[in-house]
């Protein structure tokens, strides 16, 4: 992390502040395990305490990345990318025929992607993948003759693309933004929208589980309710608010930001749970215990992250 970053009161009160959120939450959930559950199989208590685990592994990996700076914010996203697009592959349908489409995809396309992001070349990062990529990749398919369920294996190699690396990379991407009066505390910008969207799918959770009993969408995901929705996105979009000091946004637009940022959380959180649905399966895969696969963790940050990183760009960037 940079000199200027590690003095900042806002980043100094902002790890700490999580850090006692997540030692409280973990005393919590210890003592309902203790308490109610009596050290028994409990489906809440051991679903909330699984939630704090990952919370701890993802605040450690992202500390650990802040202290290097750009490169390790890049880095850190690289590999959960290629963790996501991982899952992703396993779950749709190839052949043979797509083997050189997907080495274009794992090691030209990906670490391409990262890099455009290192070196702040907006023009071809925001281009890259869904014009040029896209426009490759059903060439070296079709190059191999394979014509079964052709269309079918392209667009979801495609479309693999676009969610676990072109949407993903905007997270790092806020690094590469020349905010006026920002300069150095950009890193504070990626922590406001992880907070945010992993907050409003916590409280989300807690609500559903206090007063949800109405479905939104029973078909795609059974456990989100209209309670637990609006009490979520509720909860969350004052938390951003109230985190308006490490942004370059006034109260009320930090309120605004984060409002919006948990809509497209959840829509994103839906439109992950229809192709897992179609998939007929219920986690992308097993890679965090008790919270499935990477994917499961960055379903909402898939849609979220490019439009918050397009707000901030057009307002707040001359």
């Amino acid at each position: 992390m940079n000199a200027a970053l590690l003095h900042d009161q806002g980043t100094r009160w902002l790890f700490i502040g999580t850090l006692c959120v997540l030692l409280l939450a973990s005393l919590v959930g210890g003592l309902l395990k203790w308490r109610l559950a009596k050290g028994q199989p409990h489906g809440v208590i051991d679903n909330l305490n699984s939630r704090i685990k990952a919370w701890w592994v993802m605040v450690l990996l992202i500390g650990v990345s802040f202290a290097f700076g750009k490169t390790g914010v890049i880095v850190l996203f690289a590999f959960m990318s290629f963790a996501a697009l991982r899952e992703y592959i396993t779950l749709a349908y190839t052949r043979s025929g797509d083997h050189m489409a997907l080495v274009l995809m794992f090691y030209v396309a990906l670490p391409m992607q990262y890099f455009l992001i290192g070196i702040e070349w907006y023009g071809l990062f925001s281009i890259f993948i869904p014009v040029h990529v896209f426009l490759v990749l059903p060439i070296l398919a079709s190059l191999r003759g394979d014509t079964t369920r052709f269309l079918e294996r392209t667009a979801k190699m495609q479309w693999g693309l676009m969610i676990c690396v072109f949407c993903v990379s905007h997270v790092p991407a806020l690094l590469t933004l020349n905010i006026p009066g920002y300069q150095g505390r950009h890193l504070l910008l990626i922590a406001y929208l992880i907070a945010v969207v992993q907050g409003s799918d916590v409280l989300q959770y807690v609500w559903g589980k206090l007063l949800g009993r109405r479905k939104v969408a029973p078909e795609l995901s059974p456990s989100k309710t209209v309670e637990g929705l609006i009490g979520g996105v509720v909860s969350a979009t004052l938390l951003g608010a109230a985190m308006y000091g490490i942004t370059p946004f006034t109260p009320w637009q930090s309120a605004l930001i984060a409002l919006a940022i948990c809509l497209m959380g959840f829509l994103g959180g839906l439109v992950m749970s229809a192709i897992k649905r179609d998939r007929g399966v219920k986690d992308w895969g097993t890679m965090i215990e008790g919270h499935g696969g990477m994917l499961d963790r960055l379903d909402s940050v898939v849609f979220a992250a490019p439009m918050f990183f397009h707000v901030v760009r057009f307002w707040w960037v001359p």
